[in-house]
């Protein structure tokens, strides 16, 4: 009788996995919830070091994997980079990953638009497409 699975077994693993897709749906809808400093102001041109740019808008390249331009308190341009180097797709689509992720920055307090935690949290919500 080792190697036999009970139905008592089978359905004890369903309401586990059930139990662990609702703590995903939860972390999902609480990443929903949480309003983006930048989507209100929308995606502006402006001017970085001579040239035109978008702000607002993360763009893949530059010395990180992602860079966005974003205007900081003073009204000044600047660039934020972030993302790791090493060329790998971020995975986000996987919930345990999301879920770690999103636990380990902080995400549902992801500071300043100024700060590239703040666009790693804005490239992890669930449901979206990574901006390229």
């Amino acid at each position: 009788m080792e190697g036999k699975t009970t139905r008592s077994d089978c359905q004890n693993d369903r309401e586990t996995i059930m139990k662990s897709f609702k703590e995903y749906e939860n972390i999902d809808e609480s990443c929903e919830e949480c309003i983006f400093e930048h989507e209100a102001e929308g995606i502006y041109e402006s001017e970085y070091q001579g040239k035109k740019v978008k702000l607002n808008d993360p763009i893949r390249g530059g010395s990180k994997k992602f860079y966005v331009y974003v205007k900081n308190e003073a009204g000044k341009v600047i660039k934020v980079s972030f993302g790791d180097t090493t060329g790998l797709s971020i995975k986000r689509d996987d919930p345990a990953r999301r879920k770690s992720f999103r636990a380990r920055h902080n995400c549902d307090n992801p500071g300043p638009k100024t700060k590239a935690r703040y666009w790693s949290c804005y490239q992890w919500r669930a449901g979206a497409k990574v901006n390229n």
